[in-house]
């Protein structure tokens, strides 16, 4: 199991995975993470949110959508040049990702997408891999974006697809898959992976990772979410997410997709450093760290506070090799 890429995985033999006994779990996602990985190296991200608020969708966890009533301030596209700062001050503070963000249902030909190829542009100039999350793509959109420099597409399955209706009614599960085919076809990689605590249950998360797993090529970057309870949304009196169960989809989806990065995404502000070590633990091998101490508009640990908890537990940042074109929850 350790030195192959499987793309064949069924329910059951995922379901048995993540009901293994924890420490049994964790050990084995140990051993898999170091066969594939350097288990020390921890890749730093940043996420900005380039447009924020908004957004036309219904998505029951987030504070963005215009028809909740949260504390959160709309934002329109950031000047080009602003976001530029952020992103050398991200590859300064040992950043190797900057992730753009925008709150739209789908990309629209228009001028704000054109400002968006050439921050993707600029932020490929600094020697960042570049990621971006902007809704639903076209397939020539995504071309236009590669073309650009963009190395990474964020577009997270947030559920399984028994579940997906439950929580967002304006869009489909199959048009996510239809985003990332659109992605893959155009040569970027993926970034994909989803939300618990969300209500759903053991065997929603179990069939999220299948359909992931099950990708004719596994995401490179497997983002995991605790729900980040946001008030004046529906789901905010959601219970938090028990760290245990954090660790068992993060060791779950090291075991299943061990090439992949998995990143400890939203939720870690209400972690302990100690928590958040059994997460490096059981595989997760990045992380989402910003200069505001936010992740687009939740709270989260910062820069500083991250380095110091790497600091105590041997971690590093990761270091990416010079390339010629580069690029996540």
């Amino acid at each position: 199991m350790n030195g192959q890429i499987r793309n064949d995985w069924s329910r059951e033999e995922i379901q048995a995975i993540y009901d293994k006994p924890l420490l049994e779990l964790v050990y084995e996602a140990a051993t898999v993470h170091r066969n594939w990985h350097k288990p020390s190296e921890i890749q730093v991200c940043t996420l900005l949110s380039v447009k924020t608020g908004g957004c036309p969708e219904d998505c029951s966890y987030c504070g963005q959508a215009a028809r909740y009533h949260t504390d959160i301030k709309v934002q329109a596209l950031l000047p080009t040049e602003k976001v530029l700062q952020h992103a050398k001050k991200a590859k300064d503070g040992g950043s190797s990702r900057f992730c753009m963000a925008a709150a739209w249902r789908e990309v629209r030909d228009n001028k704000d997408f054109d400002r968006v190829i050439e921050m993707v542009k600029g932020v490929n100039d600094l020697g960042l891999e570049v990621c971006c999350t902007l809704g639903m793509l076209t397939e020539e959109q995504a071309i236009r974006l590669q073309e650009a420099g963009l190395y990474a597409y964020n577009h997270n399955l947030d559920t399984s697809e028994s579940y997906y209706d439950e929580i967002i009614s304006t869009r489909k599960f199959d048009q996510r898959l239809d985003t990332i085919n659109n992605v893959r076809k155009a040569g970027i990689t993926v970034c994909s992976g989803g939300i618990i605590g969300l209500g759903e249950t053991p065997a929603d998360r179990v069939s999220m990772l299948a359909t992931l797993a099950t990708m004719p090529v596994h995401p490179e970057s497997v983002p995991v979410n605790a729900l980040a309870r946001v008030k004046g949304t529906p789901l905010e009196n959601n219970p938090k997410v028990p760290l245990w169960d954090m660790v068992r989809m993060i060791a779950t989806a090291r075991i299943i997709m061990p090439a992949a990065v998995v990143r400890l995404s939203a939720g870690r502000i209400e972690m302990t450093e100690e928590e958040q070590a059994w997460c490096f633990m059981a595989g997760a091998n990045s992380i989402f760290t910003g200069e505001r101490e936010t992740l687009l508009v939740t709270p989260n640990p910062g820069l500083s506070e991250d380095m110091q908890m790497f600091q105590n537990l041997g971690l590093k940042p990761l270091v990416k090799e010079n390339k010629s074109a580069c690029s996540v929850v």
